[in-house]
């Protein structure tokens, strides 16, 4: 790797696996880079893309906490409308690494997040652009998995519903199964994390480690984490200077999608046939909200749930994150003056009944004003 280049590390796998965590970890703990931040996300509206722009932006020289920066700009997130990197490297991916390259004196470090069911080899291959070559290189492609979620056989949690559709839709035939895709993610990659460890005992922890090793090279390094990371900035500091060059072997990769694509298959990418929609809301009673959305998980096709919660009385938004059945929240930072006091939140399924869970959860709102 050319030390003039700037290095960009590329984090895939699935919805719910840690991802976003792990970039958010990075941008609060490492304050020393001025990393730029490319979000490609399934949704109408990326919630992932606000919290790491509000990590990103106590990591901006000049910029002062909770101010809003446009994406983009200051702020350095930069946001793919589509959740197909495959289809859209080229009209989008292009033109943002374009002004990346353009601003290469101002920026240390990308991070990229693909979205949950993107595959990454497209991407990397972009690097080999003369555009972006000349100036770019792939320091790392990082494979996050759900731990429990494969030692446990599904893969992604509770995914196996995502699996179980695509095997009865006969116009869904020719996608890979999770299994497939989390091959094809695996391939791809120069390290694995392993997220959620704290949840796996001694034979589970085996079990992954196992099916890890028989899809990745003896080079590749599979590391457990749990929530300790986030505070271990030596750690953190170790996932950005691996100096893989990825992009210098990128083709020699020969994953499922390729076959697929080589048989002349349809390209009918699994997460288009999601739907998703976005619930806007006042202020909410957290704990009514709460078991509202955990009631909706059982009851609906929602494989995820992600947003912010406007709580009365309280100075600081709530992130909520659902997965599967798995319900988690927390406060990140400080309403600003300039913004609405709301609740938004963006469910992804199948077969949503929008109306259903809009008036599901707007029984959590509350007159009661902060």
């Amino acid at each position: 790797m050319q030390l003039n280049k700037i290095p960009a590390t590329v984090v895939t796998g699935f919805l719910g696996s840690g991802k976003t965590t792990l970039l958010a970890n990075i941008l609060r703990q490492i304050t020393g880079k001025r990393i730029a931040v490319i979000v490609n996300e399934f949704g109408e509206q990326d919630i992932d893309s606000s919290l790491l722009r509000s990590c990103a932006l106590g990591c901006e020289d000049g910029a002062e906490e909770g101010e809003q920066v446009d994406a983009g700009e200051d702020g350095s997130i930069y946001e793919l409308a589509n959740g197909c990197i495959c289809c859209t490297v080229e009209e989008e991916f292009l033109p943002v690494m374009k002004k990346l390259v353009a601003r290469r004196d101002d920026i240390d470090h990308i991070l990229i997040e693909t979205s949950g069911l993107a595959l990454p080899k497209p991407l990397v291959q972009a690097f080999n652009w003369p555009e972006v070559r000349q100036h770019c290189t792939v320091d790392a492609i990082i494979t996050v998995i759900d731990g429990p979620a494969v030692a446990a056989g599904r893969f992604a949690n509770d995914e196996g519903k995502v699996a179980a559709q695509r095997l009865a839709d006969d116009s869904l035939d020719h996608d890979p199964s999770l299994r497939e895709l989390l091959d094809d993610q695996l391939s791809a990659a120069d390290l694995v994390l392993v997220s959620k460890t704290d949840l796996l005992n001694a034979d589970e922890k085996a079990r992954v480690e196992a099916l890890v090793q028989a899809r990745v090279s003896a080079s590749v390094k599979t590391l457990f984490i749990d929530q300790t990371l986030a505070t271990d900035t030596a750690q953190l500091e170790a996932l950005m200077g691996i100096g893989a060059a990825s992009e210098e072997h990128i083709d020699k990769i020969t994953n499922h999608h390729d076959k697929h694509h080589a048989e002349g298959a349809h390209h009918d990418h699994a997460h288009d046939n999601f739907d998703s929609c976005v619930i806007t809301l006042g202020e909410v009673d957290g704990d009514e909200l709460a078991a509202r959305l955990q009631q909706l998980l059982k009851t609906q096709e929602i494989y995820r749930a992600k947003g912010f919660a406007a709580i009365p009385g309280k100075p600081m938004r709530r992130v909520i994150q659902a997965v599967g059945e798995r319900l988690d929240g927390y406060f990140d930072r400080l309403w600003r003056q300039d913004e609405a006091r709301q609740t938004q939140l963006v469910i992804i399924g199948k077969t949503l009944n929008s109306d259903e869970i809009h008036k599901a959860l707007a029984s959590a709102e509350t007159s009661v004003s902060a």
